[in-house]
């Protein structure tokens, strides 16, 4: 019956509030983990109390599991357990009242410029055939010119990026939308893939295959490029540039975008819509990268913090 249970709340998620596969599949895996735990203990999710839970979060903390996975974890039951007493299937809520380990405060890895810059160099000049050096250096431009989460980029439809307007709708999570600006550079690395991709597609159209609606179409189950597959090349292009690959991800790269546009003077409410943040309290974050770098700057560059100027005067004059 708990699995039943599991499966509406999953497909309520999805009905009502739109959420995203991968965020189902994470919510399936937590109260999946819950439930094989639960039974352990010969317990039922529907009449388990609150010390219990309370217990399944001590076992997360003894297996080892990050601070940040058990936050995971007791969000989704908490969760899981509002649903099931807005549902009738409870008289109570357990999870209520619990409160949870929190989430560690980390400021986001980002790249600098000069960095970026060679990212892209890479995927323009490196020996690739010309159609894979116009398609990494249109992932890039757009990823690093606008922001765009690593999902919403690699399932682009090539028709949001068409014609000649500056701006190019999104859908992000929850399928809210938003509108991206976009620069001139990116523009002319989108004209140039959109062209070579345009001539890809109708070739294959001719051979007898279907036109894919994607901006990066694949021949893979999903149709369009994978997450996966352009973490590697990420990961491929770093090593070109002469950047350590374990520094360079998707999420790095829109770090940047917003890091590179913070110190650039722009609006912090401007980045939160441009990234599609909620909460401004989440794009907050970048202002701490940035009183960082400044903080560096002075300290290792300001001529009061080398030591050969003298501040006080000798006490022997």
């Amino acid at each position: 019956m708990s699995k039943e249970r599991i499966a509406t709340f999953l497909e309520a998620q999805s009905a009502e509030r739109g959420a995203a596969k991968n965020t189902l599949e994470a919510y399936a895996r937590d109260l999946t983990g819950f439930l094989d735990w639960a039974q352990g203990k010969a317990l039922d999710l529907l009449t388990i109390e609150k010390d219990q839970i309370e217990s399944y979060l001590v076992d997360c903390d003894a297996a080892g599991l990050a601070r940040t996975t058990r936050a995971r974890k007791l969000s989704t039951i908490k969760q899981f357990y509002r649903f099931a007493f807005e549902e009738g299937w409870r008289q109570t809520n357990p999870a209520l009242q619990i409160s949870g380990p929190g989430r560690e405060k980390r400021l986001p890895k980002t790249l600098s410029e000069e960095e970026v810059y060679r990212l892209i160099a890479a995927a323009q000049h490196a020996s690739f055939s010309r159609p894979i050096q116009l398609r990494n250096t249109c992932l890039l431009s757009l990823l690093y010119g606008t922001g765009l989460r690593v999902s919403e980029l690699v399932s682009l439809p090539s028709a949001a990026v068409r014609g000649t307007s500056q701006m190019i709708l999104v859908r992000g999570k929850g399928g809210k939308e938003r509108v991206v600006p976009v620069v001139a550079e990116t523009q002319a690395a989108l004209s140039a893939w959109l062209d070579c991709r345009d001539a890809q597609e109708a070739a294959l159209v001719q051979k007898g295959a279907l036109p894919s609606p994607f901006l990066f179409p694949s021949r893979g189950k999903l149709g369009h490029l994978t997450r996966h597959r352009f973490h590697g090349i990420l990961k491929e292009l770093a090593v070109l540039a002469g950047i350590s690959p374990d520094t360079v991800t998707p999420h790095v790269l829109r770090h940047a975008f917003a890091t590179h546009l913070l110190e650039g003077g722009a609006d912090l409410r401007a980045i939160q819509t441009l990234l599609g943040h909620t909460d401004i309290a989440t794009t907050e974050i970048y202002t701490h990268v940035v009183q960082d770098r400044l903080s560096a700057l002075v300290l290792d560059h300001h001529p009061l913090a080398k030591d050969s100027v003298p501040i006080l005067p000798d006490e022997a004059d």
